[in-house]
């Protein structure tokens, strides 16, 4: 048996963990999905035999997907941050998680059709946006501003002046 991470995020599903685990399988690099486990009795949101949690990784971050239920929602105050090398990455995981029914929100954030959230994070973005020259970076802040699914074209622009 391998020996458990020391630290894993425990994310809530409604009944839906591990379609959530071999979505994000599929769709990141380094991640997979590991063991599933059914409870072995009726619990609050199921029934005994029902997947209880999932194994899964995530861009190597161990992960385990709780079925809990519907009483508790996925917020922004977590969000996995994916730093993209360029557009076509950028896009590639902006569309397939707002195209797998999630949906866009502002200065490159997304969440899955589960609620978890996502930033998905051009490398140049945060180099704009931390430039040492303070005019520059706020170009590119505010350029940031005006976008859902970061443009890194328009930010480099912006960066330029």
């Amino acid at each position: 048996m391998d020996k458990p991470a020391k630290n894993t995020i425990c994310l809530w599903y409604d009944g839906d963990a591990e379609d959530a685990a071999w979505f994000y399988a599929q769709t990141f690099p380094d991640s997979s999905v590991g063991a599933v486990y059914r409870a072995p009795g009726d619990f609050p949101s199921g029934k005994k035999g029902d997947v209880l949690t999932v194994e899964f990784t995530v861009m190597g971050i161990p992960c385990l997907g709780l079925n809990g239920g519907p009483e508790v929602k996925h917020n922004e105050a977590f969000s996995f941050q994916v730093a993209t090398v360029d557009q076509a990455e950028t896009d590639r995981y902006w569309n397939a998680i707002v195209g797998n029914g999630g949906q866009e929100s502002v200065c490159g954030w997304c969440k899955d059709k589960w609620g978890v959230s996502w930033q998905i994070t051009p490398i140049a973005l945060t180099k704009a946006v931390t430039d040492p020259d303070t005019a520059t970076a706020k170009r590119a802040f505010d350029a940031m501003m005006q976008m859902k699914k970061i443009d890194i074209a328009a930010i480099e622009a912006a960066r330029r002046g």
